[in-house]
């Protein structure tokens, strides 16, 4: 910084007020699904589980993109719960795969109604077009920077 300059101010980034929204949405979420019984991370994989019959942990961690034992200590939590299963594969018994249980599908249409009502009351003001042009950099931002990781917090 040169002499006589000031730092810029915080709220003169882009990325503070992004934060700003971001740490609000997501904990108004976590307080709506915690009433269900899970965390936004149990959700997160839940949804990823429901259109398929059974995936292996791998295979979820890849599309998650975090490591296979965050994805089996997700797992534990969600089998204790009973909304999910493990059980070997059928093509392979050596290997694991995770399925939903009845009442883990029954779950997430639930938790998906939720995350839409969330989406609806921090979003649901603006008008449609800065809505998708919103959603439109933000997902540009992503593919420009490679992110991978699915946001679990």
């Amino acid at each position: 910084m040169s002499p006589g300059r000031l730092p810029s101010e915080l709220t003169s980034h882009l990325g503070y007020w992004m934060r700003m929204v971001s740490n609000h949405v997501s904990q108004a979420f976590a307080r709506k699904v915690e009433a269900h019984g899970v965390t936004v991370a149990e959700w997160v994989l839940m949804r990823q589980l429901f259109g398929e019959e059974r995936l292996a942990p791998s295979r979820l961690a890849e599309r998650m993109g975090m490591t296979r034992g965050a994805v089996t200590k997700l797992a534990d939590r969600l089998i204790a719960k009973s909304l999910l299963i493990r059980s070997a594969d059928p093509e392979d018994g050596r290997a694991q795969t995770l399925a939903l249980t009845s009442a883990g599908r029954a779950l997430v249409p639930e938790l998906a109604a939720l995350a839409d009502a969330n989406d609806a009351e921090f979003f649901g003001r603006l008008p449609p077009g800065d809505r998708e042009a919103l959603l439109r950099i933000l997902r540009e931002i992503v593919e420009q920077r490679g992110i991978r990781l699915t946001p679990v917090d």
